[in-house]
């Protein structure tokens, strides 16, 4: 990154802008923003390791779209063991049905509506055939105990993984053109969800047309077997060593060694024996660690043993440790010094925290993030944990908390004695709750992932950039007042 005005202080993301810069003419569609850190990431996203963030309908739906979740240090390993298990059973291009039987009742049909964004359920038999469909007004005006079989509506459209090229052995070409005609039959009967099955007719996943068209221009993050991958977060306390084992016992992908303040000697302890776990077995598995933000921080975790190290303290919308103790760096500065420092020694970075629009995200790319983790702006979407809640005016949210809050400290601590517990209390960081509302326009993490990878690739085409090391190296930043900065948003429609 070169700058047209040198910066005199350290600069968040709203203190920065690129400016265009000559390039042969190229698509956005062209550019590749595949990660380029040895984690598989085909598109540059991480959704955080925050209890109310990241579980596995997140996990699973970032995999699909070539990003990566992180579940959380808290989980219990069993829990991981298993959602480690589903998300690789999950199918890389399909989308995960909801199931019901025609049994059960319109009630538990509309308790699993807000789980996806697709707005139906699927009926399937005890063989796991398609028996029927149910969307959300087929329940509008019927007994809440009434049966799905009494509600349920044949699927006007269909399709078999033949149909959509999935079991075609080429380089594509066939599941692109399977996608094109599936979008354009739905479209023609103008139905927005319709069943996969096999060839032996047992419901594979389902599809929408605008999964159809993702499909074509996301590429599924993938394992070495084709399956979904996914990370999980290990902590710096107790058996680091033990836990990272059954990590790996359990096929996580990636490993992220994760504490606050991550330039500490038990961090790197922690990571040292981390390292070792991972390098004994053999495995092909990158180890993140963090979280700092000066270069020297980066060189000791390189040191003992990090592949990436994770940078940023305190811009997060739930972290309250730059007003509680003053600690912490501007973002934007802290991507660029660190970035350097990680490549020098043949490391990357991801860039946590602090991202609010698409613009932001480009920013932490061009300074030099291979990745960067989004927190709270996938927290009110449908697939993060938790359940949606209504307000009287029929906005709808999900709570959001940090994961230094008390509320993160209380499950953390849960068997701890009530005198620990009360002493670790005294400690706690962060907001406890808040409401994370549901975007109308933008319910999805899918739909944020289109917004912030079209922003993205556009960004990259405006500098003549191919891909993230080009984007790296090309972009041209320079330094703007607040008014440059709200010069650049759009204008209200009413004034």
């Amino acid at each position: 990154m070169k700058f047209l005005n040198e910066p005199t202080t350290d600069l968040t993301y709203a203190d920065v802008f690129l400016v265009p810069s000559r390039s042969e003419a190229m698509s956005r569609t062209e550019v590749d923003i595949s990660a380029d850190d040895g984690t598989g990431s085909t598109i540059p996203l991480v959704s955080a390791n925050m209890t109310a963030v990241t579980g596995r309908r997140m996990v699973e739906t970032m995999a699909r779209r070539g990003g990566l979740g992180v579940l959380p240090q808290d989980v219990p390993l069993e829990v991981i063991r298993q959602v480690a298990q589903w998300v690789k059973s999950c199918h890389p291009v399909l989308e995960t049905p909801l199931k019901v039987s025609p049994q059960d009742t319109v009630l538990d049909v509309l308790h699993l509506l807000d789980k996806r964004s697709h707005d139906a359920v699927c009926v399937v038999d005890e063989d796991m055939r398609p028996a029927g469909i149910v969307h959300a007004e087929d329940g509008v005006g019927r007994d809440r105990f009434s049966s799905v079989g009494s509600v349920m509506r044949m699927p006007q459209v269909r399709f078999t993984t033949a149909e959509l090229g999935l079991e075609a052995d080429d380089d594509g070409a066939a599941l692109a053109e399977g996608l094109r005609q599936a979008f354009l039959a739905m479209d023609a009967a103008a139905v927005e969800y319709a069943p996969v099955t096999t060839s032996e007719g047992v419901l594979a996943g389902v599809l929408t047309p605008r999964g159809a068209l993702r499909s074509t221009l996301f590429t599924p993050h993938v394992d070495a077997s084709g399956r979904l991958a996914l990370a999980a977060a290990v902590g710096i306390n107790g058996d680091v060593a033990a836990k990272a084992e059954a990590l790996l016992d359990a096929e996580v992908d990636v490993l992220v060694v994760d504490t606050a303040h991550g330039h500490q000697r038990r961090m790197l302890d922690a990571l040292a024996a981390v390292r070792e776990v991972v390098d004994v077995r053999g495995a092909a598995v990158p180890v993140v660690a963090g979280n700092v933000v000066t270069a020297d921080g980066v060189r000791d975790l390189i040191s003992a043993g990090a592949d990436i190290v994770k940078v940023g303290v305190g811009p997060g919308a739930m972290c309250t440790t730059r007003m509680m103790t003053a600690v912490g760096r501007p973002q934007f500065s802290a991507v660029l010094d660190c970035a350097a420092a990680a490549r020098e020694l043949g490391g990357r970075i991801w860039a946590d925290g602090g991202v609010r629009h698409p613009r932001d995200i480009a920013l932490a790319l061009a300074a030099g993030a291979s990745q960067v983790m989004v927190g709270s702006w996938f927290a009110g979407t449908y697939e993060s944990p938790g359940d949606l809640v209504a307000e009287a005016d029929g906005r709808r949210y999900k709570e959001s908390y940090g994961m230094a809050s008390s509320r993160a400290v209380q499950n953390r601590t849960a068997g701890e004695d009530a005198f620990s517990r009360a002493r670790k209390g005294l400690f706690e960081e962060g907001i406890s709750t808040s409401k994370m509302y549901l975007d109308p326009e933008q319910p999805g993490v899918e739909d944020l992932l289109d917004s912030i990878t079209s922003g993205v690739r556009s960004s990259m085409t405006y500098a003549g950039a191919g891909d993230l090391a080009a984007f790296r190296e090309r972009a041209v930043a320079g330094v703007q007042s607040a008014a440059g900065y709200e010069e650049g948003k759009p204008v209200p429609t009413t004034w």
